[in-house]
């Protein structure tokens, strides 16, 4: 008769090593066990003595269904209890060890695939054109003018390089309207618009003295300036801005109550159109079109 041999389980001899950190987390998830059995029995013990007919019931209940399992409970040892839990507890401590030991995985690296750039390199703007900050230089000149628009021979800027002003945003659209200011020799230009800003986005001061007031509308063709923006702006340019001339400057147009309000107002109204004469130099100023006297 052959005898099966049982299989030959190689012991790990450095699982059988002392280790303090395994120790410790076993002495330390065996001391949470116990605290938490020290809880469960005051718990019961509260239990008994506020309730103690339920507690009794309770426990006669209990009584009962060990009695019917008592052949399992034959079987059941307090020392194979304990070892099992011992065994458990240590297989876990051991599994945090390791865990705790072993180190975390670099993340993979992926190489970034190189594109090439390509840099476009601004023109140099001649000498005297209004910078971003909108004020011309000392020798400023413009289509069909010389030095500060004083009639020369030589334009620096050509009229084909006029901007689109409905493809802007609001923000550029006022500053795109305060370097034309700055190009027809104003002074003082500045951006006020934004919160607060009580219908100015643009002041400056003329060539020959008078504060103007701009009021920027950057709208699409099909949605002009009512009555309502132009009652507005009307209620604030004179008496909190204290323009000399005080100009509405759209992308698009003004309906009819809007040019009535601001003809009886004295407000310039300066539609789509008459913004791009004004900006490739065939049309005049808006503050050139203002009564004299104004």
């Amino acid at each position: 008769m052959t005898v099966p041999a049982r299989p030959f389980h190689p012991v790990d001899r450095d699982r059988r090593r002392f280790d303090l950190r395994t120790t410790a987390l076993f002495f330390g998830l065996l001391a949470i066990i116990l605290c938490v059995m020290t809880f469960v029995a005051r718990t019961a013990v509260d239990i008994v003595e506020r309730r103690p007919l339920w507690a009794c019931s309770l426990a006669m209940g209990s009584f009962a269904a060990a009695l019917m399992c008592r052949s399992r409970w034959r079987r059941l040892s307090v020392a194979r209890c304990a070892r099992r839990a011992a065994e458990t507890l240590e297989a876990a401590a051991e599994t945090a060890s390791d865990t705790l030991r072993a180190p975390a995985p670099a993340p993979a690296l992926i190489p970034a695939p190189v594109e090439s750039v390509d840099v476009a390199v601004a023109p140099t703007a001649p000498a005297g054109v209004p910078s971003e900050a909108g004020s011309p230089g000392p020798e400023a000149t413009y289509p069909g003018t010389g030095p500060l628009g004083l009639g020369g021979d030589e334009p620096t800027v050509p009229l084909d390089d006029v901007v689109d002003h409905a493809e802007l945003d609001p923000d550029a659209f006022e500053q795109a309207i305060a370097d034309l200011c700055a190009r027809d020799d104003c002074r003082q230009v500045e951006v006020v618009g934004g919160a607060g800003d009580l219908g100015a986005d643009v002041t400056a001061v003329t060539p020959d003295g008078r504060r103007v007031v701009i009021q920027c509308k950057r709208y699409c063709d099909t949605n002009k300036v009512g009555s309502q923006d132009m009652q507005r702006f009307g209620g604030t340019c004179f008496t909190v801005h204290e323009a000399d001339i005080a100009v509405v400057v759209t992308t698009s147009d003004f309906t009819a109550p809007a040019l009535e309000y601001a003809q009886q107002c004295g407000i310039l109204c300066v539609n789509g159109a008459e913004l791009s004469a004004w900006s490739d130099g065939t049309g005049p100023c808006p503050w050139d079109r203002a009564e004299p006297g104004v």
